[in-house]
């Protein structure tokens, strides 16, 4: 889908950590950025990285410094980076601790040049939570740091809310990276009516939804069979779309979430609201592995990333595929060309 008009400020790609596929991916992605019409997006993160696993990979590939300002004119015959080192010598598939600090600034940076009005949206590259946990980052994993970094910037509250949007599916998780232990204890009639109420002002502004349709998972199997499975869905669910519903907002449900995701049902919904992770992403990846993106709804910029991970035991083999990075830029890219049209 062709953009409605072109970017005048391009897209802030960031390395993610730098031993994982993120620089294989972003390396073919740049390669096929003219078949595949790319708007043009800046690396931010260390060059060297880049220029290593291109040759490991065998990949000719031009890479040039680049600020915001040049980024677009260098796109068109080099991959255009914004240099932030990654903190120490980089193998691939191999993580180290030391690059925790690059990684974090590659986000930061990209993030702030948002904000600067310098960059049209925030593409992520994936990173190691565990390898940043060891260098004392306090947020349980990129979503939740955007979000603050939102609010630092902006001094107001920030919900965010991770969608993962597909050609066959759109699923947002209420509650994200928690044990499945806890989900029924963090669950609330507020927490479901406020991600709701954020999916149906994001997909009207951002995705131009005029009325978007949510459909919303029980949490019990059965949607709780009339409390006989839990009562989950009747006391805490039941009430959030009451509400919803009285303010204008089609959200409809609890629905038994083993009915949801054939292809008759999702032609009734634009999104489907689920109570936990795995109720999202299993359906959302089994139906579009390569060609799904992770978005964050409720952020006072555009955020996309791939929906896999670092995928270390693949990195540097030539093997990993760019088709999620790819989805990722282009619905960037066509979420920012809607706002500046």
């Amino acid at each position: 889908m062709p953009l409605d008009r072109p970017l005048d400020r391009p897209l802030a790609l960031t390395q993610g950590d730098p031993a994982g596929i993120g620089p294989d991916v972003t390396l073919a992605a740049w390669a096929a950025r003219r078949a595949l019409d790319l708007p043009p997006f800046l690396f931010i993160g260390d060059p060297a990285v880049l220029q290593s696993r291109a040759a490991l990979l065998g990949l000719d590939i031009p890479v040039r410094e680049a600020s915001p300002e040049n980024a677009a004119s260098v796109f068109a015959d080099a991959l255009p980076v914004l240099p932030i080192s990654s903190g120490a010598e980089v193998s691939a598939g191999e993580p180290h601790v030391a690059t925790a600090k690059g990684t974090i600034a590659a986000i930061e940076t990209a993030v702030r040049l948002c904000f600067e009005g310098k960059a049209s949206g925030v593409v992520t590259n994936p990173i190691a939570k565990s390898i940043l946990y060891q260098a004392g980052f306090g947020f349980p994993g990129h979503t939740e740091f955007l979000a603050d970094l939102a609010e630092r910037a902006t001094g107001k509250r920030v919900k965010p809310v991770m969608m993962l949007a597909g050609p066959k599916l759109r699923a947002i998780p209420v509650t994200i990276h928690i044990p499945i232990a806890r989900v029924a204890e963090v669950l609330t009639s507020s927490l479901i009516e406020e991600t709701c109420r954020i999916a149906h002002h994001d997909l009207q502004t951002r995705f131009g939804l005029a009325q978007p349709r949510l459909a919303v998972a029980g949490l019990n199997p059965h949607a709780g069979e009339d409390g006989a499975i839990g009562r989950e869905d009747l006391d805490v669910i039941h009430p959030a779309l009451v509400k919803l519903r009285a303010d204008g907002i089609n959200a409809f449900g609890p629905l038994p979430a083993d009915t949801m995701f054939h292809d008759e049902a999702r032609a009734r919904y634009d999104v489907a609201i689920c109570m936990y992770h795995d109720q999202a992403l299993i359906p959302a990846k089994a139906l579009g592995f390569d060609t799904s993106v992770n978005v964050t709804l409720g952020l006072p910029f555009i955020r996309t990333s791939p929906d896999h991970g670092t995928a270390f035991g693949i990195a540097g083999q030539g093997i990993a595929r760019e088709t999620s990075l790819v989805e990722a830029i282009r619905l960037a890219g066509r979420l920012a060309s809607k706002a500046a049209a």
